[in-house]
């Protein structure tokens, strides 16, 4: 159903957001400021003694800083009732006295088509499970003995079976009244290519209702009992209710659980996520026995931001974890990622829950690998790096994986984090060789640590004063003008601040790069991370000082001044990471001239930068100067120590 302009707009200025959540929770009345509309209380959607669930009744939305839910009143109705979009809009209409538009007959007739069909499934359920009692259905009964069905497991999932016989639930449905077209547009049927009655979909199977996020019965899955049945599993063809690649076994419940706090677990299929589930993990969901499709990865990241994929530890399992690597990839964002739980090989879910127990089962999710990782491992298992050329192919095919990745400072994090694994393979590679076959003569002998002087003056230096006073400097601008938040998005994702203060404000200032007003954000920051960081902030005399700092400043002072603290303070940077690539050379090779002379170009380093946040220093030129010093050394002076 289509809606006219403006009747959205008209609804959420008419519903006050705040009754609606307080129809939900308890407010915290000394938090809250009922007068302004701020309103806090314990988020409806996970379990907290905190109010950490925060409500702008002027603005219309809600946002929780424990669980990161958001929205405005018609989310919120749709979470917490579990209806559909338009049930929603129906439902907050009615109570602001406002009167639905007509409904297009179309849409309407199509509508109501649907919900016959789910009437049919329904009476489909229920056919099935009858069956699954009765003496055809003892074979059934016995296999799922054997897996642990309880009466109360089977009674939970729904649990029928669908016995042998080609028109068994045709007749009993249209014995029933139920039309023709209706059975065969549930996918419950098929016609027959020889002129005779339609003939049941699923015959001797076990079968396991497929349900939406709102309930309704919109599938089935069916286990065939038959050893040499082409199909072990079978799902219902594709109908108006049911879209494959758009569904996911047990998703409504998975939904209520992870709002509460479980981790959103991703198994292979139905036996997974309901053997799962009974241990106590009941946020599990699965894909309908295709791969993840991208669809189905959005579902998830609606109910998870941190999905954990529990896959077999076999080849198969390991496969699909590697599809689904590519398939992530461009859709990866910030609160849009991946961890994957591999299993020991052999065994699912089931298996390991019945063989270890739940205790075990919890270690491993728990300690379930980031995507980047399972990247690395993609790229780099069973190869060896002993050549330029190897190096230089690893090199690519990282380039290339992570230059799919859309989100900038994202797609910065997982180059970081690539390169720290890079070096940490290669080291050990060339530790390896220095160990090995390559054994130098004469009095020069390679150091496998660096000296004490190089790494307290290279690697092990923390961030001196001038680099904290523009990091303060930036943050106070941002506080003070958040407008520049989202101009300056891509600089402020990739930039590493010294001190867990200034980087919790930081992190703030991201998860709120909408806000507008200094006075909200700033009342927003100290709710999620205490007053202390900004006080401390704002009691630094560079801060109180800086012109672009002062309430009224000019629009373009202050976005020349973060400009240019931004610029200096990456280069700056720049030139210390070069420093350390230096010295990452140098190691196993250096003498104590050597290292010497890479202290000397640490010192030029320190001049880099060393001036007034308001002089005209050209970092670059420093930058350059130092880039060029750095590579004389390590040409002029690694491969002579080498060579001799």
């Amino acid at each position: 159903m289509s809606l006219p302009p403006g009747f959205l707009d008209e609804l959420r200025s008419r519903s006050s957001i705040a009754q609606v959540v307080g129809r939900k929770v308890m407010w915290d009345q000394r938090k809250s400021n009922q007068a302004k509309g701020d309103m806090w209380a314990p988020c409806p959607f996970h379990q907290e003694k905190t109010a950490s669930f925060h409500v702008d009744d002027q603005k219309g939305y809600y946002y929780c800083f424990g669980c990161h839910a958001k929205g405005d009143a018609i989310g919120f109705v749709k979470e917490t009732e579990n209806v559909s979009f338009m049930e929603a809009v129906e439902i907050l209409a009615r109570e602001a006295g406002m009167q639905m538009p007509a409904r297009d007959p179309r849409a309407q007739e199509k509508a109501d088509k649907r919900t016959k069909l789910a009437d049919v499934m329904e009476q489909a359920v229920q056919f099935f499970r009858l069956q699954l009692k009765t003496n055809a259905g003892a074979q059934a009964r016995d296999y799922l003995a054997g897996r642990g069905f309880d009466a109360a497991r089977l009674d939970r999932w729904e649990i029928g079976f669908a016995p042998e016989g080609w028109q068994n639930l045709w007749d009993h449905l249209t014995g029933k009244n139920v039309s023709e077209d209706l059975i065969l547009g549930a996918g419950l049927a098929k016609p027959s290519n020889q002129g005779k009655k339609p003939y049941d979909t699923f015959r001797n199977r076990i079968m396991f209702p497929i349900r939406d996020a709102r309930g309704r019965c919109i599938a089935f899955g069916g286990r065939a009992m038959d050893p040499s049945d082409n199909a072990k599993y079978l799902n219902s063809p594709e109908t108006e209710l049911f879209d494959k690649g758009r569904s996911l076994y047990n998703h409504g419940p998975a939904r209520e659980a992870a709002g509460k706090g479980q981790p959103l677990i991703v198994a292979e299929g139905y036996m997974d996520v309901i053997a799962l589930a009974s241990a106590g993990f009941d946020a599990a969901v699965a894909p309908l026995g295709t791969a993840v499709t991208e669809p189905q990865l959005e579902l998830m990241w609606r109910i998870s931001p941190e999905p954990i994929i529990a896959l077999d530890g076999d080849t198969a399992g390991l496969r699909a974890a590697m599809r689904l690597i590519d398939l992530a990839l461009p859709m990866l964002a910030p609160e849009k990622s991946l961890r994957f739980c591999i299993l020991p090989e052999g065994q699912d879910p089931d298996d390991l829950l019945k063989a270890k127990g739940v205790a075990e089962m919890r270690k491993l999710l728990e300690s379930a690998r980031p995507l980047v990782h399972l990247l690395w491992q993609r790229e780099t298992e069973g190869k060896i790096f002993d050549s330029p050329e190897r190096k230089a192919a690893l090199d690519q095919a990282l380039r290339k994986a992570l230059a799919r990745i859309g989100d900038v400072g994202l797609r910065n994090h997982y180059a970081h984090e690539i390169k720290g694994l890079r070096a940490e393979l290669f080291n050990t590679n060339r530790q390896k060789r220095d160990r090995g076959a390559w054994q130098p003569r004469g009095k020069f002998q390679p150091r496998q640590v660096p000296l004490a002087s190089t790494k307290n003056s290279l690697l092990a230096r923390s961030a001196d004063v001038e680099e904290r006073v523009r990091e303060a400097v930036i943050l106070a601008i941002l506080v003070a003008h958040p407008t520049l938040i989202s101009e300056f998005l891509g600089d402020l994702e990739t930039l590493e601040l010294h001190g867990q203060d200034h980087r919790a404000i930081l992190a703030g200032l991201l998860r709120h790069a909408d806000e507008t007003e200094p006075d909200r954000l700033r009342h927003i920051l100290e709710a999620e991370i205490g007053a202390p960081p900004l006080e401390k902030l704002w009691s630094l005399s560079h801060v109180q000082i800086a012109p672009a700092v002062r309430a009224g400043a000019a629009e373009d002072l202050t976005r020349m001044t973060l400009a240019e603290e931004l610029a200096k303070l990456e280069a700056r940077r720049g030139v210390q990471r070069e420093v350390a690539d230096a010295v990452e050379d140098l190691e196993g090779v250096a003498d104590e001239g050597l290292t010497w002379r890479v202290g000397q170009a640490a010192e030029a380093l320190n001049k880099v930068g060393k001036t007034t946040l308001s002089d005209g220093l050209e970092d670059g030129e420093d930058r350059s100067a130092m880039s060029d010093y750095l590579q004389s050394l390590i040409d002029g002076e690694v491969w002579v120590k080498k060579s001799r």
